[in-house]
């Protein structure tokens, strides 16, 4: 029997999942139903879509931006990266409290909150080496986007571009693990097929940047919703002040794999 996809696990990193939630803009509503048509293309039509979503991405690289991530308005972060002058910050709320996260050049600070077990409620600096494959805390070209686009568009079965909106179908099942928006399933679970044509929903402002991916409740999957904004402001991050080694109970908890 399927069962319900739960929620991704806080994979942490440039994660995310935003503080902001609820902030909708009329003109790019939220998608609710499985009943939204998802677009019938060929594969011409559809490389033309992803190559727009592709180069609608290319801000990471090149501004500070903000990153919101929502699912089902129980697991959400606020982001504001800076890859350019390397400064991060970034809050995940989930059930049961926050983490924290800051990046300022290549040292990695975090704050677990209670939803790490055995950790302590303090900020630690993390160690690179320890830090899971799957969790990426880097500035490097490729794993520095905080929203986690590339894994959304790398699962892209068909779209259609129509003017600056996007729409399509996504293979949820090949979504993965990474920033951003993620699925797993409860022990013994399996996707059902129709998560394998998941609708979706892209924006792109009018400098062709994407401003929002979206994805409706369905195929036993909950909403979810990844928002840019906030191109070329200031991105400031402190030091936290009294920041000690993290204990090495922390790091099998980063990620898909830890301890929730």
């Amino acid at each position: 029997m399927t069962r319900r996809a739960t929620l991704a696990g806080i994979s942490v990193g440039l994660l995310l999942l935003g503080c902001s939630v609820g902030t909708r803009a009329e003109r790019d509503p939220e998608p609710r139903t499985a009943s939204e048509p998802t677009a019938s293309a060929d594969g011409a039509t559809t490389a033309e879509a992803v190559g727009l979503l592709r180069a609608g991405t290319a801000f990471v690289n090149q501004t500070s931006y903000r990153s919101d991530v929502d699912i089902a308005s129980q697991i959400t972060s606020l982001s504001h990266t800076d890859n350019v002058n390397k400064r991060l910050n970034a809050t995940i709320t989930a059930p049961g409290g926050t983490i924290e996260i800051r990046m300022i050049d290549d040292d990695v600070y975090l704050k677990a909150g209670q939803l790490l077990r055995g950790v302590g409620d303090q900020w630690f600096i993390l160690d690179p080496a320890q830090v899971p494959a799957g969790f990426a805390l880097s500035f490097a070209p490729g794993r520095n986007d905080s929203g986690g686009s590339g894994r959304l568009i790398d699962a892209i079965v068909a779209a259609r571009a129509d003017g600056r909106q996007i729409t399509g179908a996504i293979d949820a099942t090949r979504i993965g693990v990474g920033n951003g928006i993620s699925f797993r399933l409860d022990p013994g679970g399996v996707f059902p097929d129709s998560a394998r044509r998941h609708a979706f929903r892209a924006m792109l402002d009018t400098e062709g940047r994407l401003v929002s991916f979206l994805m409706p409740e369905a195929s036993g999957l909950p909403s979810a919703s990844l928002r840019y904004s906030d191109f070329g402001s200031t991105v400031s991050v402190v030091r936290p002040a009294g920041a000690v080694v993290a204990p090495d109970a922390l790091y099998p908890q980063l990620g898909m794999g830890g301890g929730g």
